[in-house]
């Protein structure tokens, strides 16, 4: 069959997707990367405004910085926790190992996506009578959380030192959380520093506090 792979092509790892599309969709096979250039394009647009919104409600929490809970003047967009992303990119940029830092990223994504959805868990069971827009069968989040744990586990087998460096850096958070959150009575000197930094940033990037704008 000569649209079946050989041994050869198997045991050398041939490119699996476009291998698949030309002996599938024959000429029609150079669309399939522009599909997967697009999808790919798509789902960066949504990471974007998806992590930007997280950065931006953590710090009206005060989880993080004052500076990237405010919005642009005239934009109403968060531009501070938009532009936050983009040294955290470049950084990436430095990864020559794709697979690495995929490996590198996703244990931490899966690990977060678990811990959520094990909260929402925790909270239907501990607080029934909370009041929520709209309620799924329970086995659906127990599922998809055993699932993202299971992929965090498979991470850590196939590459523990990736693997244990992206667990490092996300352990970092836990002092980095009692010291700027928790930590209430902080010295003067460092509230008059960070007060000066956010103002200074306020006057670059032309930002204001969300109920502030409102007003």
């Amino acid at each position: 069959n000569k649209n079946a792979w050989s041994a050869k092509e198997i045991a050398y790892g041939c490119p699996r997707l476009p291998t698949f599309a030309e002996r599938l969709m024959g000429k029609f096979s150079v669309a399939v990367p522009i599909f997967v250039a697009l999808s790919c394009f798509g789902s960066m647009n949504g990471g974007v405004f998806s992590v930007a919104r997280m950065f931006f409600v953590a710090s009206r929490e005060g989880h993080l910085p004052e500076i990237l809970s405010m919005i642009h003047v005239r934009k109403h967009t968060p531009l501070p926790a938009v532009i936050v992303l983009y040294p955290l990119t470049v950084l990436m940029l430095f990864v020559s190992d794709l697979y690495s830092l995929l490996n590198f990223l996703s244990f931490a994504r899966w690990l977060f996506i678990g811990l959520a959805v094990t909260g929402l868990i925790y909270l239907r069971h501990k607080r029934p009578d909370m009041h929520r827009p709209f309620k799924v069968p329970l086995f659906i989040p127990v599922f998809f959380a055993l699932t993202c744990f299971f992929i965090v586990a498979l991470s850590l087998y196939s590459d523990p030192i990736n693997t244990g460096i992206g667990c490092a850096i996300t352990l970092t958070g836990i002092p980095a959380y009692y010291l700027f959150v928790v930590w209430d009575n902080k010295p003067k000197w460092f509230r008059r520093l960070m007060g000066s930094m956010t103002r200074t940033l306020q006057i670059i990037l032309e930002v204001v506090p969300s109920e502030q704008h409102k007003d």
